[in-house]
């Protein structure tokens, strides 16, 4: 360990001797980076476990090895050269934990064409500007999810597609988009089915694929994912093969991954948790993949480690919550288990107890970052202790460095409280066509995270709170500023704030205080039901109070503190 002028700290990461100076840290130099593509990664699992076990799709009774996969995932790249895909264009999915969906990731990256994952809690205004901002020239889509019509959604966006022949659409409301792919057999008009993407290629299509994963660059753009922003619209974090391929490898390296794990995967797909933590992590070990179900389900999970003799689990703390609290748990064989992930939200004690004891997780790991970094940048191990797993989210990750700023933007000592920012090889390349936010975010190749944190003595880092007024309901971050852009919207209101309060459930849940126009009328529940409208559903406030006024200071900033100690009083809740 050494310390250069500015008493910044280098960690060595297996020692245990305490740090001094400022809290800056970095990474082991060990494990190398490499220059990889998503692809590449593919391949080498393909060459040493090629016959091995790679997915199962409980729900969906498929099972296959690291082969059928592979070739799976080339048939469905030359179709979509067939459908005119192309280096550097944009492929939106919207779905949950589908086969089809890791098809897709895969495929994408073998053409060099960016994946935009689009939230499958989303509704027709935020698929519109997702599918506007990015630019996306093809969507694969599932039919729908629970209460969700994702092709009514689209056929209101794009009522083109009645009338056009598929490949060939021309939407006013999406110029961009081309050609739009159903999952399933049998399309709707103006729409490939994904069964006929899959045999649209011919022998030329499925030749053209090694000469182009070839010309390919590790540090391409590969991935965009929308993370909500304090000013409103959603933010495409524009991911690359280095970012994320890197990235997965370290992250099952601290799991101590290996072939003859079984990873269970409940979280979803289209976030960086279930896409990178699970997916590109499993693959840079060939370990097997266990997918239970659409979406998640406690029941399904368990039955599905039970059944798979699954070695390995990933979840945010309100999933193991709901788990544990099934009044059949016991019948579960859970003794197969003994890693995974923890993250999205910080864990109480008593429930990483029984996480340890009662579900055989002695080695579950809890992580921490953001969809801007790829998104691990600290990690604990898996010898680490109860109070260090359910006190700080770990110790900085390989070639990571990480330091702690004051708002007047010098790194703070040891201990004490500032803003988290991040340096290294997963920082983003930037936020899609958005240099100006880009910039605002990436300070001389600082990720400034927004996160108020602590590193300790031995590099443990803990998370204080928010910079900013993010909340976290469920392991979802929420940004309160564009759900109070979206009530602005509504005709009745003149005024709204947003913010969250303690939830025994969930961690957080949304709440909002609202000021109506004179003369104007509507009640919360109006209110609510606009927003399931046009919301995805974790961001629909569950409490609603409408107010005369609102709480501001002398120069006419909100009081969200005082809003929010109001709040609490009314509903019975502790303030302390």
């Amino acid at each position: 360990m050494s310390r250069n002028p500015f008493s910044s700290i280098e960690v060595d990461i297996s020692a245990q001797r305490p740090l001094r100076g400022l809290s800056h840290v970095r990474g082991a130099t060990v494990p190398d980076l490499v220059t990889e593509t998503i692809g590449g990664l593919l391949d080498r699992a393909v060459e040493t476990h090629g016959a091995q076990p790679a997915f199962v799709f409980v729900e969906h009774g498929i099972r296959w090895s690291w082969r059928q996969f592979s070739e799976a995932v080339d048939r469905v790249a030359a179709g979509l050269l067939c459908l005119g895909a192309q280096r550097g264009e944009r492929l939106g999915i919207w779905s949950p934990n589908r086969p089809e969906w890791v098809l897709t990731q895969f495929a994408t990256a073998r053409l060099g064409v960016i994946l935009v994952n689009i939230n499958p809690a989303y509704r027709t205004s935020e698929l519109e500007y997702a599918l506007n901002e990015a630019g996306v020239h093809i969507l694969i889509s599932a039919v729908g999810l629970k209460s969700s019509d994702y092709l009514g959604m689209l056929r209101d966006l794009a009522p083109e597609l009645a009338d056009c022949a598929p490949g060939k659409l021309q939407a006013k409301r999406l110029p961009e988009l081309r050609s739009v792919v159903q999952m399933g057999r049998c399309a709707q008009p103006g729409m490939f089915s994904f069964e006929q993407l899959q045999s649209l290629a011919g022998p030329a299509q499925i030749n053209r694929l090694s000469l182009i994963e070839s010309q390919l660059d590790a540090h391409d753009a590969i991935n965009i994912q929308f993370t909500s922003g304090t000013t409103g619209q959603p933010k495409g974090a524009t991911l690359t093969h280095h970012n994320v391929v890197n990235n997965a490898r370290f992250v099952a390296h601290a799991m101590r991954l290996g072939p003859s794990d079984r990873l269970c995967v409940p979280v979803p797909l289209y976030h960086c948790f279930g896409m990178v933590l699970a997916v590109l992590a499993a693959t840079s070990t060939a370990s097997c993949l266990v997918f239970p179900g659409e979406s998640f389900d406690a029941a399904a999970t368990l039955a599905a480690v039970a059944t798979e003799r699954c070695t390995a689990l990933h979840g945010v703390p309100t999933m193991f919550v709901a788990m544990l609290g099934l009044a059949h748990f016991a019948q579960f064989d859970l003794s197969s288990l003994r890693t995974g992930i923890m993250a999205g939200a910080p864990c109480p004690i008593e429930t990483m107890r029984q996480v340890l004891s009662d579900m055989h997780m002695p080695e579950v790991t809890i992580a921490y970052g953001m969809t801007e970094t790829s998104p691990v940048s600290f990690q604990s191990a898996v010898d680490d202790s109860i109070e260090q797993r359910v006190g700080t989210v770990g110790r900085i990750m390989p070639h990571l460095e990480v330091k702690i700023i004051g708002e007047d933007g010098k790194t703070r000592p040891i201990g004490q409280v500032g803003e988290l920012c991040t340096k290294g090889y997963a920082v983003m390349q930037g936020y899609w066509a958005d240099p100006q936010r880009t910039r605002e975010a990436v300070i001389d190749g600082w990720m400034h995270t927004g996160d108020l944190a602590t590193i300790d003595a031995f590099g443990y880092c803990r998370i204080a709170g928010r910079l900013k007024d993010m909340l976290i309901r469920g392991g979802e971050n929420i940004y309160p500023r564009e759900i109070e852009e979206f009530l602005y919207r509504h005709p009745a209101v003149s005024q709204a704030q947003v913010f969250g309060i303690p939830s025994a459930k969930y961690g957080e849940e949304v709440c909002a205080w609202i000021v109506l126009k004179p003369q104007a009328q509507a009640s919360p529940e109006s209110i609510r039901e606009h927003c399931r409208a046009h919301l995805a559903h974790f961001k629909v406030p569950q409490h609603i109070k409408l107010v005369a006024s609102l709480p501001m200071t002398v120069t006419g900033k909100a009081q969200k503190y005082l809003m929010r100690e109001a709040m609490m009083k009314e509903l019975g809740l502790a303030t302390g």
